[in-house]
């Protein structure tokens, strides 16, 4: 697919890109290659290929899901400005 100067220039509007007229016949030919290579894309044969998210089978390390620290809410109430029966108190942000 060939784009012309005028194509290339709507482009560039709708992009809210300024672009010179010295340079549309530049971007004219960038963008073509662009298309083309996207075109030879198109003609692949993908029937049967499994899409994926990354080009290495990567696997993350697992732990185990336990607490390692906690079990001290008076300690970690006595920074709170104010507190009351065990939790938090927070201003009304919304009317």
């Amino acid at each position: 697919m060939s784009l012309d100067k005028a194509t290339v220039r709507n482009i560039a509007n709708l992009a809210r890109i300024e672009v010179r007229d010295e340079e549309l016949d530049h971007l004219a030919g960038e963008l073509s290659n662009i298309l083309h290579f996207v075109e030879q894309l198109a003609e692949v044969d993908t029937d049967g290929i499994q899409p994926m998210t990354a080009v290495a089978a990567l696997t993350l390390p697992m732990r185990a899901d336990a607490v390692t620290d906690g079990g001290y809410p008076d300690q970690v109430l006595a920074n709170a400005p104010e507190a009351e029966e065990g939790f938090f108190t927070v201003p009304k942000v919304v009317e």
